[in-house]
């Protein structure tokens, strides 16, 4: 018999599937503004759209697994184990792609003259799939053996049951929360974000040193070149702030369930925390919109090639035809 659905169930699958609708769409035509316009294949970019792929799956994937995860499914453990990875997998892409968008930045303003040399397409490729493998590996190590079976097992077994357990499937009955802890945040989250804010920091700092100065660059007026920068960097640290604001109430509430299994944490806030960490999905089309003239032009010339309806031409079915001259 199929799990019954609450009307608070029911209420956040609505929420999740409304997310989804706004994120998949918004980060597929990120990544197609990037294919068609010429202006938004550097570097940057290349990253923006590693980023925007990880964000495309969060709605066509995670989320859809996640609403299987609240239904709350009987499976084998192992089954309900796949079912939780992905989502640890994309949040360390997204990390990652972060990361080196942040030093993609900070390499545009320090060596501005030899950038184009240093930050090569190839080279730029090969840090995209070096994240995204080691994207694979942090989140994939639950599957590796750290993880709740232990625990499940003997669970299962003091009831009289043989071979593989099977439970209801839930996040925190088969993801350890020493890993989440540990591993996933003190060790692949929290380091990188700050990192990340101090790369932006000296980013600021050193725009600002070049403005004063008037360095020569090599986009020809200093002030334009820096100018350009400090504006994209802004931008880009809006993301950062957002992802950071997004993912890190979870990880906190996770800090809480590891060191203070008996506190109390309220249903409502861990829905809140998961609508922030998916909704953070749907946040960059937004703000690339609104903040990158290059993207906002691009998606306008989009949506009026592709979407826009378009009046036919008034035709006139009583033309007259050319006669002869009398």
């Amino acid at each position: 018999m199929p799990p019954t659905i609450s009307a608070y169930q029911a209420a956040y699958i609505g929420i999740e599937v409304l997310i989804a609708l706004v994120s998949v769409p918004g980060n597929v035509l990120v990544i197609w503004a990037v294919k068609v316009n010429q202006a938004l294949r550097d570097a940057t970019f290349c990253f923006i759209v590693s980023l925007a792929v990880a964000d495309v799956a969060v709605g066509a994937l995670v989320i859809p697994l996640a609403i299987l995860i609240n239904v709350g499914p009987q499976t084998y453990f192992h089954t309900c184990l796949m079912v939780a990875c992905p989502v640890l997998i994309l949040t360390q892409s997204s990390i990652l792609a972060l990361l080196a968008i942040a030093m993609d930045r900070y390499l545009r303003v320090k060596i501005p003259l030899r950038y184009k040399t240093v930050v090569t397409p190839r080279r730029a490729a090969v840090a995209i799939a070096g994240c995204w493998i080691l994207s694979l590996v942090v989140g994939l190590t639950p599957m590796f053996g750290w993880n709740n079976l232990r625990e499940v097992e003997r669970a299962w077994e003091a009831n009289g049951s043989t071979g593989e357990p099977v439970i209801k499937c839930e996040f925190e009955k088969v993801i350890s929360m020493e890993y989440m802890v540990y591993f996933n945040f003190f060790v692949w989250v929290l380091p990188p974000l700050l990192l990340m804010v101090l790369i932006y920091l000296e980013v600021f700092y050193l725009i600002r040193k070049q403005l004063n100065k008037k360095v020569s660059a090599s986009s020809g007026d200093p002030q334009k070149y820096y100018g350009k920068e400090l504006k994209i960097a802004k931008s880009l640290a809006l993301i950062l702030f957002l992802f950071a604001l997004s993912w890190l109430p979870l990880h906190i509430l996770n800090c809480i369930t590891l060191f203070c299994p008996s506190c109390n944490k309220p249903n409502s806030l861990i829905y809140i925390a998961i609508f922030l960490t998916h909704g953070n999905s749907a946040m960059n089309p937004i703000v690339y919109a609104f903040r990158i003239q290059k993207f906002r032009v691009t998606f306008l010339k989009i949506w009026n090639d592709h979407f826009r309806c378009r009046a036919r031409p008034p035709s006139d079915p009583e033309l007259p035809e050319d006669r002869p001259d009398d």
